[in-house]
């Protein structure tokens, strides 16, 4: 959303739909490439549509409006005007009020752009999580069966440990026969 809308049309913030699209009917009367021979008719005449199309999108005017408001309290705020200040009527005070107002777009910009930033950031932390806990699952899956593939073995192997230990018992351990004291 730009702060152009508002100069394209020539209309000044919080103005109704209405003014709106009488302010565009008359403007793209007078600035149609079907009725004008000028050669910036068709780039001025799209300008004139997207500043329109933006102007009369509720959720996009809404937002511009609290960002120029948001400006001039600050503005307000920061030169310790009163709200009936006659300063605010100067043209120096809407000149700066028109920077601030960019200013502050461009401040809520970024922090839109850093929140999203983070947004995403969290979305992949949570996407590898995910993906950790899968593969985790997956070796696990893949130990268990590696563990009970080699049960046969294990189990022969024990066995064969028990026969050898059943053998060696008998020949290594002779019976001593106790002498009797006294």
């Amino acid at each position: 959303m730009s702060l152009r809308s508002y100069a394209v049309l020539d209309l000044q913030p919080g103005v109704p739909d209405s003014d709106i699209k009488v302010q565009y009917r008359k403007k793209s009367l007078l600035i149609h490439p079907d009725k004008t021979k000028n050669p910036a008719a068709p780039d001025a005449f799209d300008r004139l549509k997207k500043a329109h199309t933006q102007l009369l999108d509720e959720k996009a005017r809404t937002y511009l409006d609290e960002c120029i408001a948001d400006a001039r309290r600050l503005l307000i705020r920061e030169h310790k005007y009163t709200l009936d200040s006659p300063e605010l009527k100067t043209e120096e005070f809407k000149k700066e009020w028109r920077q601030k107002t960019v200013q502050v777009l461009l401040e809520e910009e970024a922090r839109r752009r850093r929140q999203n930033k983070a947004r995403l950031q969290e979305e992949g932390r949570e996407r590898r999580k995910e993906e950790e806990e899968i593969e985790e699952r997956k070796r696990k899956r893949d130990q268990d069966k590696a563990w009970e593939d080699s049960r046969d073995e294990r189990i022969g192997s024990w066995r064969d440990w028990q026969k050898g230990q059943k053998k060696g018992d008998g020949e290594k351990k002779k019976k001593k026969k106790l002498k009797v004291l006294g």
